[in-house]
């Protein structure tokens, strides 16, 4: 019996596979390799090249595996890239994540676990963030998230389909073999490392203006590690017979962007220059999750999230694998 892992050769899903091939779990990956890389997977997993709304691929991939639960990452995440193509987005995310589900609907799969995402809140009305504030999101990627949430949810009383939909923060850091490597890179942490690399010639503060202790807005980091092991626990409590649930994934701890190019000094013994720029349209000046539901849900707390973890563990990655994956 095998988990079928969407978009499984990305950075969170490549990571994922690890820790569930850790846990002696057996998995088939299928990922179009737009922007995955097939280095980034165990050369011994099965693997199949391809999109997910492509059910002729997932019915023979049935037939190869005996599929019993999805976790479903495959889709596009730039925010700015969705404002400026919005129907790339909702083909891509919403589109074939229909065609995915109806999938697993006819092939008699009824667990699945979906990379979801904080912007589906929009402008948070409290903070921290918790599973019960409203949903507005302010970007067309953040819609097609909250679709397929709302999708799943049908899915749920029609066909008994359970689900946990995990809502991240921002997701940073690498395993020892497995890092993030996005072509173009529009993270922060990544482009710090780079500026301290010396490939970027600084990292731009995008307003140091706003209503923070230090004037540059605040995240809520969530180590890639940590974000694995909840998609593991997700699919136990599935397992278990666990209902339906939409939680966030984050510590519950805010950062800034200065402390992170602060500590990425630090850590990297480097110096990292600072332009500041001019506020970019849509960046809320704090996102932080409330974190209580997931631990109570799942028994999951994050064990690698303080911020020197993050960066020291993208850090070695990237000194070890300059060119990303290119460099395997």
């Amino acid at each position: 019996m095998a988990i079928l892992v969407t978009g499984g050769a990305g950075y969170i899903g490549s990571v994922t596979v690890e820790t569930l091939l850790s846990r002696g779990e057996e998995v088939v990956v299928v990922d179009s390799l737009v922007h995955g890389h097939r280095n980034a997977l165990n050369p011994g997993v099965p693997f199949y090249q391809g999109d997910v709304g492509d059910r002729d691929l997932l019915r023979r991939i049935a037939r190869e595996h005996k599929i019993e639960s999805c976790i479903h990452f495959a889709g596009l995440i730039e925010v700015g890239e969705s404002v400026a193509d919005p129907l790339k987005y909702f083909g891509a995310n919403v589109s074939q994540g229909i065609s995915l589900i109806s999938s697993l609907v006819e092939l008699g799969v009824r667990r699945l676990v979906f990379s979801s995402t904080c912007a589906t809140y929009g402008r948070p009305e409290q903070m921290p963030i918790s599973e019960q504030c409203r949903q507005w999101p302010m970007s067309p990627y953040g819609w097609s998230k909250l679709f397929i949430e709302r999708i799943l949810d049908s899915c749920d009383s029609a066909y008994q389909l359970r689900f946990v939909a995990l809502r991240y923060f921002n997701a940073a850091g690498a395993s020892p073999e497995r890092g993030e490597d996005h072509e173009p890179e529009s993270h922060l942490i990544p482009n710090v490392l780079f500026a301290a690399m010396g490939r970027l010639p600084h990292v731009t503060v995008f307003g140091d203006d706003y209503p923070t202790p230090d004037g540059t807005p605040i995240r809520d980091y969530i180590h890639v590690a940590d974000l694995a092991d909840a998609h593991a626990r997700a699919l136990d409590f599935l397992r278990k017979g666990g209902t339906s649930q939409f939680l966030n994934v984050g510590t519950g701890q805010g950062v800034s962007v200065r402390q992170v190019i602060e500590c990425a000094q630090r850590v990297t013994g480097r110096a990292i220059p600072v332009v500041v720029g001019p506020r970019r349209p849509g960046d809320h000046t704090a996102l932080v999750a409330d974190a209580c539901l997931i631990r109570k849900v799942l028994g999951w707390a994050p064990t690698q999230s303080d911020l020197q973890s993050i960066l020291r563990t993208a850090w070695e990655w990237r000194v070890r694998h300059p060119g990303g994956y290119r460099s395997y």
